[in-house]
């Protein structure tokens, strides 16, 4: 049976249709890291935490974080662009709400990341860090941290690459074959990969389709932007191992419909599955 691909007409429609049914309200998250298994990561671009009303409000960002309660986040966009790209949230107060912390990076003592990615975690120890420049003509970066996450299954050893890619489409193509290459330079282990790929289309074409050698059929399309009402399927999780990722689904309330212009995506991950 022939199978159509997701288009914008049918995206778009969908998002209508769905419209009412979005949530007016959220509980936050209470954390408890592999209490029942699974591992909860996330990938949010808080666009320099500016919301969809022009607030600079980087108190928000914060609260629609502790609404998710992840155990692993990638913040895309989290240090200013330019100049001293001094970071934008308050990483003492997230660490007291949340208990989340930054994977330390080198570089400027003001920023929180590389090329505005952040990578916070929970409970664990970061072995490895690398901060990589992505090729393009704007100044792309990814974050390539190994960590081992310490929870009540034990301990785990999983490899997060959090990444922004270009605006342009033949910069992404190519970042995405340097990230692929970046991976096959180093040691085998259970990997994820997410952020903010700004790229919806699929086919040929597409810098997403580049990344299915590694790892796998690409998982459907969940449209994250606008916030206010979501078209383009811009951010993706995405795992090396089968049946590794669970749950993908966007965090859509109230606040994060404000907080920023993307809204937060987020996937379960099997810890039992970190040992394959």
């Amino acid at each position: 049976m022939k199978t159509s691909r997701p288009s914008l007409a049918r995206t778009m429609m969908s998002s209508f249709r769905n419209r009412r049914q979005r949530p007016t309200a959220v509980e936050p998250t209470e954390p408890a890291i592999g209490g029942d298994g699974v591992l909860t990561v996330a990938s949010y671009n808080v666009h320099k935490c500016v919301g969809t009303d022009g607030r600079f409000d980087p108190g928000r960002i914060i609260d629609v974080i502790r609404e998710i309660g992840p155990d692993v986040i990638a913040l895309q966009e989290a240090d200013q662009r330019f100049g001293e790209r001094s970071g934008l949230l308050d990483l003492n107060r997230l660490r007291l709400e949340t208990g989340l912390l930054p994977v330390p990076v080198l570089g400027s003592t003001k920023s929180h990341g590389w090329c505005g990615n952040v990578l916070l975690f929970r409970e664990g120890i970061v072995e490895d860090v690398h901060q990589v420049s992505l090729p393009g003509l704007e100044p792309r970066g990814a974050l390539v941290a190994d960590i081992e996450l310490h929870g009540r299954e034990g301990r785990s050893g999983l490899r997060v690459i959090a990444a922004h890619l270009g605006l342009m489409r033949w910069s992404r193509r190519q970042q995405a074959d340097f990230i692929l290459d970046l991976m096959q330079s180093r040691r085998e282990r259970p990997t994820l990969l997410m952020g903010d790929f700004n790229e919806w289309r699929l086919g040929p074409g597409s810098a997403l389709t580049r990344l299915e050698p590694v790892f796998g059929p690409l998982p459907p399309p969940i449209p994250s932007f606008p916030a206010r009402l979501p078209v383009l399927s811009l951010d993706r999780i995405m795992a090396n191992r089968t049946g590794l990722i669970a749950d993908l689904t966007v965090h859509d309330t109230p606040l994060a419909r404000v907080a920023s212009d993307h809204l937060p995506l987020t996937a379960r991950v099997d810890l039992k599955r970190l040992g394959d």
